[in-house]
C-alpha cells in the first residue's frame, strides 16, 4: 500500500513539475500562452519571431536552470541532513558555497580595489570565479576529511571555513567601490536568468556528475540514519561514504552557487517537505522526491518573481524564503495537528 501511495505521489509530483515548467515559460513581461509554447516548441510555428527569441533564448534556459538548481540544492541538503543527522544542515554547511562567493568577491570586489572595471565582468567570468572558489574550499574540506574521522568535527570545520571566508568578503566589501559593491550584492541575492545555452549545458553536466555518487550510495544513507557505528556494523564503508558525500554535495552546491548565486532556503526546507508529504525516511524515495519538490518550488518561485506584466523581477532568494517558509510551517503544523487528533 505504501509503495502504491509513493508511486502515485511521484506521478503527481511529475505532473506538477510539467505544469510548473509550462507556467514558468509562459509568464513574464510578455505573455505567451501555453498553446503558443506547444506550437513553437513542437511544430516550429511562431506567430511572431520576437516570441521565439524570448522563449528560446531567455525563458527556456531560465526554466532549465531553475530545475537544475532546485534538484541540486535539494539533493545536497538531504545528504547533509542525513550524514550529520542534523535537521538544520543544508548544502552550505561545508563552506563550499561560501567558497564560490569568495571567488566571485575576488573577481568583483578585489578587482574594483585594484582598478578592474566592474562593467567588464560577464556571466562566464563570474561562473568561472565561483567554480574556482568552490573548488578551493572543496579541496580544503577533503583534506580535513582525510585527517578527521568524526563527522561532527567535519561539520564544525566546514562552518568555520564559511565564517572565515565571509569575514574576508566583508573586508573586501569595505574597501571596494560603490559600483562593485552593488554588483556583488545583486549577485548574492540569487538569479536564475542571464545564462546562455552553453552555460546551461555545462551546469547540467556538473549536476549529473554530482548525482552519480548519490545513485551508488542510497542504501548506505538508509543505514546511516541510525548512526555511523550502526552503518559500519551493517557493512557500510563510512569513510568511502563520506568522500562520496563531500564530492556530490560539493559539486551540486558549488555549481549552483557559481551560476545562480547563493540561493537560500531550498536546500534546508525541501528535504523536510519531501519527508512530510511522502511520510517516509527511505532514501530510495526521498532522493527523487526531494529532487521533484526542489525543481517545482524553484519554478513556481521564479514564476512569481517575474511580476507578470512587468519587465522587472524579484531576487530569487526573496521569493523562495517568502513563499517557502510559510509552506513548510503549514506542513509541519498540519502533521502535528493530525497526530494530536
Amino acid at each position: 500500500m505504501s509503495d502504491r501511495r509513493n508511486s502515485w505521489l511521484m506521478l503527481g509530483a511529475g505532473m506538477v513539475l510539467v505544469i510548473s515548467f509550462l507556467l514558468n515559460v509562459s509568464l513574464g513581461s510578455v505573455s505567451i500562452s501555453i498553446s503558443q509554447v506547444f506550437e513553437g516548441l513542437f511544430f516550429g510555428e511562431w506567430s511572431r519571431d520576437s516570441l521565439r527569441q524570448i522563449l528560446v533564448n531567455y525563458r527556456l534556459p531560465k526554466a532549465l536552470v531553475a530545475i537544475l538548481a532546485g534538484l541540486g540544492l535539494s539533493i545536497s541538503g538531504l545528504q547533509m541532513q542525513t550524514f550529520f543527522r542534523n535537521p538544520l544542515a543544508g548544502p552550505y554547511v561545508l563552506g563550499i558555497s561560501s567558497g564560490a562567493g569568495f571567488g566571485v568577491a575576488i573577481l568583483i570586489l578585489a578587482g574594483s580595489i585594484f582598478g578592474f572595471a566592474s562593467h567588464a565582468v560577464n556571466p562566464w567570468a563570474i561562473a568561472i570565479a565561483g567554480t574556482l572558489g568552490a573548488g578551493l574550499i572543496l579541496v580544503l574540506v577533503s583534506l580535513v576529511a582525510w585527517r578527521v574521522k568524526d563527522s561532527m568535527t567535519l561539520l564544525i570545520v566546514g562552518v568555520m571555513f564559511g565564517a572565515a571566508v565571509s569575514a574576508i568578503i566583508s573586508v573586501l566589501a569595505y574597501f571596494s567601490g560603490a559600483e562593485a559593491l552593488k554588483l556583488y550584492t545583486i549577485w548574492s541575492m540569487g538569479s536564475l536568468g542571464g545564462l546562455g545555452w552553453e552555460q546551461v549545458w555545462m551546469m547540467m553536466g556538473v549536476v549529473l556528475v554530482g548525482l552519480f555518487p548519490v545513485v551508488f550510495s542510497i542504501r548506505a544513507f538508509n543505514a546511516l540514519l541510525l548512526g555511523e557505528s550502526y552503518a559500519s556494523s551493517m557493512g557500510v564503508n563510512t569513510t568511502r561514504l563520506r568522500w562520496w558525500m563531500i564530492l556530490s554535495a560539493g559539486l551540486l552546491s558549488g555549481v549552483v552557487t557559481a551560476f545562480c548565486g547563493p540561493v537560500a532556503f531550498v536546500g534546508i526546507a525541501v528535504p523536510h517537505m519531501a519527508r512530510i508529504i511522502w511520510k517516509t525516511a527511505d532514501h530510495r524515495v526521498l532522493f527523487p522526491a526531494s529532487a521533484l519538490c526542489g525543481a517545482v518550488l524553484l519554478l513556481l518561485c521564479d514564476a512569481l518573481g517575474q511580476l507578470p506584466g512587468s519587465a522587472q523581477s524579484l531576487p530569487i532568494n526573496a521569493v523562495t524564503s517568502l513563499i517557502g517558509a510559510p509552506l513548510v510551517i503549514g506542513l509541519v503544523l498540519k502533521r502535528n495537528f493530525s497526530k494530536d487528533f
